[in-house]
């Protein structure tokens, strides 16, 4: 029979013990192993709503306040008010809400971590990645992954505001972050007007010439939401969709019909009339943009009523269901997760709530 304890283990002694570890850069993990390992995850980010109505008028101030010659980047962050110290909206992923003004250039740089906007509001601006000068419409998902030289311009007479959702929390984590300026303010265009649509817009077909074995995020820069809503439509009345989450349809690498970047994946969703999912949780944390029409979700017993433009998000292992309160119209919802990264770590894991709601 193992003894359970050692008769020189008095409290004086293990003190003194541990004190001298600490002076050699160590410390016990039977002290602390309930906290390392523990039975499930609790994210350390709470579920938290913007709402359009208190947005909207904070980035058309700061527009008002702030010139590009004074911020690289026009962008109010959603910081998720339980995630103390660090720039992050869900543990691993960061949103915020980019205005640019009339006739302005947000000037050109690239950067390690791989981005993604979501189009608001905009009539006539343009975002150039790597060349490719890509219109920026309302609904538009917009891509800038990993090391991509881009550059955002105004030329309407009206604000252009965006969501911004980026792998920020986890690349610091990773200490990769890399940060270049271009050397001019505005990058030239030195490929066709939204070439990556032209090539790879069609979906189904691609340039049989071009090696796309070394790309790790879909070569297509922008889903147009007038292709993204007519999907939608079409599916809606002939599935039955997912329980948890109706009819959820994924933007996709059109090469490997994977997610569109490496980190991060994005989704559309629509709620038909009265449509009522079932609660579950997944590991993978969610942000999620109200595109149209109004409703509630229930996010760990807490109701949150959303209209359109709102932003909310969803920690990961969090029961979370969905309400579209109308009767008449649908709802939509945009959203883009972290879940290639824990898919790929063999971390993804998703459980039903066992009375199908909270």
């Amino acid at each position: 029979m193992l003894s359970n304890s050692h008769p020189m283990a008095t409290p004086e002694v293990l003190n003194e013990f541990y004190h001298d570890l600490e002076g050699f850069s160590l410390a016990p993990l039977w002290n602390v192993q309930e906290e390392a390992l523990v039975p499930e995850p609790t994210s350390k980010a709470a579920p938290y709503i913007w709402r359009w109505k208190d947005l909207e008028p904070r980035a058309l101030r700061a527009g008002e306040l702030i010139g590009t010659a004074d911020a690289e980047r026009r962008v109010l962050m959603l910081l998720n008010p339980s995630i103390k110290d660090r720039i992050a909206t869900t543990n691993s992923l960061f949103s915020g809400l980019q205005i640019v003004m009339p006739g302005e250039a947000a000037r050109a740089h690239r950067h390690t971590p791989s981005a993604l906007r979501f189009i608001i509001n905009s009539d006539g601006g343009y975002t150039t990645v790597n060349g490719d000068r890509i219109p920026m419409e309302p609904g538009d998902l917009i891509l800038t992954p990993n090391w991509t030289w881009h550059d955002h311009s105004n030329e309407s007479g009206d604000p252009i505001i965006w969501l911004d959702g980026l792998d920020i929390p986890l690349v610091h984590l990773l200490e990769a972050v890399f940060f270049e300026p271009y050397p001019e303010d505005v990058q030239p265009v030195t490929v066709p007007i939204d070439s990556s649509t032209t090539k790879y817009g069609v979906g189904t077909l691609r340039p049989a010439w071009e090696d796309t074995s070394t790309e790790s995020y879909s070569p297509l820069m922008r889903y147009p939401w007038e292709q993204t809503w007519a999907a939608l439509q079409r599916l809606a009345p002939e599935v039955d969709g997912s329980p948890f989450d109706g009819v959820m349809m994924e933007y996709t690498n059109p090469n490997t019909g994977g997610p569109v970047m490496p980190t991060i994946a994005c989704h559309v969703q629509m709620l038909r009339p009265g449509e009522s999912t079932k609660a579950h949780r997944h590991t993978n944390g969610t942000i999620y943009h109200v595109v149209q029409g109004e409703g509630h979700s229930v996010v760990h017993g807490q109701k949150m009523d959303w209209g359109p433009k709102d932003v909310f998000c969803v920690p990961g292992w969090t029961y979370h269901e969905h309400v579209n309160a109308s009767s008449a119209e649908p709802a939509v919802l945009f959203s883009f997760t972290d879940t290639p990264v824990l898919k790929s770590l063999s971390l993804l894991r998703e459980q039903a709530h066992p009375q199908d709601h909270q």
